[in-house]
């Protein structure tokens, strides 16, 4: 099984990081290849960002599907480019958002969402309508630390320990979520806090989520439906690099 994981930005800060954590989360006889953009933003923290993103993320979709790899995750929580691959390739593709947020579903009943600026906060809410869960999510919070900062992870961690009890004090959150895949790792030594003052609740790594379940679909034989996902028309479209 290769899963290919490409990260949607043109920052190669976290890509240690990525393999080293991804090699955690893989299964046994998982492959993986991780591999950042080359045309677009340096992080996503907009509309914007994602839009300029979207033309690359989907350029390398298709060339994994080309090498043979059974199955994509696009490492963003906000899904970039997501549905538009589904469409293009015959492999299954996943970003962050989905796969933790059905994951959380699955574990309690009101859930909650940390993640790192309030610039995120409506592509979020948007992301939650899309997917029919708005009605459990009563919580999104931010630690306020632009993505290319979250490396000072005693500064995240500690951060993510306070909004997360405000989550879960104020606003009642039964799960937590972690809003962006920049904070892979942080989610045992998190729960561990929590359930130390008194709450134990589940705290979802959205790229572990994501490799998860990219591997149960590739195991079980399975890819998007074409009733949702439909082949776009057969028409001539322009590049940024074609003349």
């Amino acid at each position: 099984m290769r899963i290919k994981v490409i990260m949607p930005i043109t920052s190669d800060v976290f890509d240690e990081e990525i393999r080293r954590e991804f090699r955690s989360y893989a299964g046994p006889g998982v492959e993986f290849d991780v591999q950042h953009l080359d045309y677009g933003p340096a992080s996503i923290e907009s509309e914007y960002d994602e839009a300029l993103a979207v033309p690359d993320i989907l350029n390398k979709v298709q060339k994994a599907a080309e090498e043979g790899f059974d199955g994509v995750i696009i490492d963003c929580f906000g899904d970039p480019g997501v549905k538009a691959a589904r469409e293009v390739v015959d492999i299954p593709v996943c970003g962050g958002f989905e796969p933790a947020m059905l994951l959380a579903a699955g574990l309690g009943q009101h859930l909650g969402i940390v993640t790192v600026l309030p610039n995120v906060v409506p592509m979020i809410e948007d992301l939650a309508k899309k997917l029919g869960l708005m009605s459990k999510l009563v919580s999104i919070r931010y630690v306020n630390i632009p993505v290319l900062d979250l490396g000072d992870r005693t500064k995240l961690e500690n951060a993510l320990y306070q909004e997360s009890l405000e989550a879960i004090i104020k606003d009642k959150a039964h799960v937590l979520i972690l809003g962006c895949t920049g904070m892979m790792g942080m989610a045992k030594n998190l729960h561990d806090r929590l359930k130390g003052a008194g709450y134990d609740v589940p705290v979802i790594d959205p790229a572990f989520a994501a490799m998860k379940m990219v591997e149960n679909y590739i195991a079980m034989g399975v890819k998007h439906s074409r009733l949702t996902y439909m082949v776009p028309p057969v028409k001539p479209r322009k590049w940024w690099d074609q003349k």
